[in-house]
C-alpha cells in the first residue's frame, strides 16, 4: 500500500459547506472530510453548533462534538444580518455541496431555499436532513433520533415481549442518516460529472428509519402480521439469541443445518442434530424453548472466553457480548485502524474512532482537531473568497460573522 503522504483522496477538490447541527448533518459531513473533502463548517455567532455543549467533556470540551467535526473549518455567519446572508450566497457560489438540517421552509424564509441558491451556482448539491422530509403531512414537525424511532416503529420491536418499547442503544437513526446522506451526496456529484448540474437531495430522518425496519415491513404487508417485540431472538431462525455464561453473555446464531452440527459439537452433544425435534430449521423453531433450554445448560457452566474459544474452534456465527471498554482494547480494533488520536487544542489529545472505510489506493482519515467557534473566519474571506484585507476588516465590523 503507498504511504499516505503519497495517496489520493476521493473527495479531494470537494467543497462542502455544513449548515446543519447536532448529529445526523455534522454526521454526514465528517464521512465527506474523512474522505478529503474541505467541510466548512457554518455556524452562529456566539453559541454555535448546540453539540458543542454534548458530554463527555476533557478539559471543558466536548468530546462528541470533536468526534462529529474533526478536520472541518469553522466559521460564524448571522443570517439575520443581510450582510451574512449575502456572505452565505458568495460562499455557496464557490462550493460543491450544501448541507442543511433546518425544519422545511427555515431556508426558504432566509432567503436560501435551492432554487434561489441555484441562480448562484446551478452545479450545487443541496442536500436537506429534516426529521419527516421536506414535504408530507409530518413535515413541518420537530424530531430527534428516539422521536423517529417511536414513529418509524423501530422502538414497537425492540425489548422484551412482557417489557415496554425500547430505544437502540445508540443514535441509531442520527448514524443512519449521515450514511445516507452522504451516500446520496457523492451518488450525485457523480451525476453532476455526466449532465453538468447539481441536485436537491431530501433526506428525512423517518424514511431512514422505515428502511432499518427492513424485513419487518415486508412482514406486514405481505402476511399481515404485525412485528412484534421479541427480545434478542430472531424468530424466524434459532437458535438465534443470546446465552448466560458464567461471567457474561454469548450471542449464537444458527442459520442452517451445518452451523447447527457444529454448535452441537462444540457442545460436545452431537447427538442434537439428529433429534427430531431439530433435524431443521422450522423443527427448530417450533421448539425454540427447549434448545434453549439445552444450550443454556451447556453455555452457563462455562466462562464467556470458553464459549467463545469453543464456538470459534467449531466455526460456530457468534461472538461475546462485549461492553464498550472491551472493544477499544481488542486487539482486532487497533489492527483495522479504528482508533485514531485527535490532537485538539483546549483539551488535548482525545481517542475517537476511526473511518470504517478502508481503500487500498485512496487516503481516509481524519483531518484534524474540530474548529473553534469562527476560526477560520478571516481564512474564509481572505483565502475562500479573495477579499483583501480593508474588505475583511469592513465585513468582520458589519456584524456579518458575528
Amino acid at each position: 500500500m503507498k504511504e499516505v503522504a503519497e495517496m489520493r483522496s476521493m473527495l479531494e477538490g470537494i467543497r462542502v459547506i455544513d449548515f446543519t447541527t447536532t448529529v445526523a448533518g455534522p454526521g454526514c459531513t465528517f464521512f465527506l472530510a474523512d474522505m478529503g473533502a474541505e467541510v466548512i463548517k457554518v455556524e452562529r455567532p456566539g453559541l454555535g453548533d448546540e453539540a458543542r455543549l454534548f458530554p463527555p467533556y476533557k478539559d471543558g470540551v466536548s468530546a462528541s462534538f470533536v468526534v462529529l467535526n474533526r478536520g472541518k473549518k469553522g466559521v460564524t455567519m448571522d443570517l439575520k444580518n443581510p450582510e451574512g446572508v449575502r456572505l452565505f450566497r458568495e460562499l455557496v457560489s464557490v462550493s460543491d455541496v450544501l448541507v442543511e438540517s433546518y425544519r422545511p421552509g427555515v431556508m426558504e424564509k432566509l432567503g436560501l431555499g435551492y432554487e434561489s441558491l441555484r441562480e448562484v451556482n446551478p452545479r450545487l448539491v443541496m442536500c436537506s436532513i429534516s426529521g419527516y422530509g421536506q414535504y408530507g403531512p409530518l413535515s413541518r414537525l420537530p424530531a430527534y433520533d428516539a422521536v423517529i424511532q417511536a414513529m418509524s416503529g423501530l422502538m414497537s420491536t425492540t425489548g422484551y415481549q412482557d417489557g415496554p418499547p425500547l430505544r437502540s442503544g445508540t443514535l441509531i437513526i442520527d448514524i443512519s442518516t449521515a450514511f445516507n446522506a452522504a451516500f446520496a451526496i457523492c451518488a450525485a456529484l457523480f451525476a453532476r460529472e455526466r449532465t453538468g448540474e447539481g441536485e436537491h437531495l431530501d433526506i428525512s430522518m423517518y424514511d431512514v428509519g422505515i428502511n432499518l425496519l427492513e424485513a419487518k415491513f415486508v412482514d406486514y404487508t405481505v402476511t399481515g402480521n404485525v412485528p412484534q417485540r421479541t427480545g434478542n431472538r430472531y424468530p424466524y431462525v434459532t437458535p438465534f439469541d443470546t446465552f448466560r455464561t458464567r461471567d457474561g453473555h454469548v450471542f449464537i446464531i444458527c442459520v442452517g443445518d451445518h452451523p447447527f452440527r457444529s454448535l452441537c459439537e462444540a457442545m460436545g452433544r452431537p447427538e442434537l442434530a439428529e433429534d427430531e425435534r431439530f433435524r431443521d430449521l422450522f423443527a427448530r423453531n417450533a421448539n425454540e424453548p427447549a434448545l434453549k433450554e439445552i444450550i443454556e445448560e451447556w453455555s452457563s457452566g462455562l466462562s464467556t472466553a470458553e464459549a467463545w474459544e469453543l464456538l470459534q474452534e467449531h466455526g460456530v456465527p457468534g461472538a461475546p457480548i462485549q461492553d464498550v471498554k472491551q472493544v477499544v482494547e481488542h486487539p482486532h480494533t487497533q489492527a483495522r485502524g479504528m482508533l485514531v488520536e485527535l490532537d485538539q487544542p483546549g483539551a488535548g489529545v482525545i481517542t475517537a474512532f476511526g473511518p470504517a472505510v478502508k481503500a487500498a489506493r485512496s487516503d481516509i482519515r481524519p483531518r484534524g482537531p474540530a474548529p473553534a467557534l469562527g476560526e477560520h473566519n478571516r481564512w474564509l474571506l481572505s483565502e475562500v473568497l479573495g477579499k483583501d484585507e480593508a474588505e475583511v476588516e469592513r465585513i468582520l465590523a458589519s456584524g456579518a460573522m458575528g
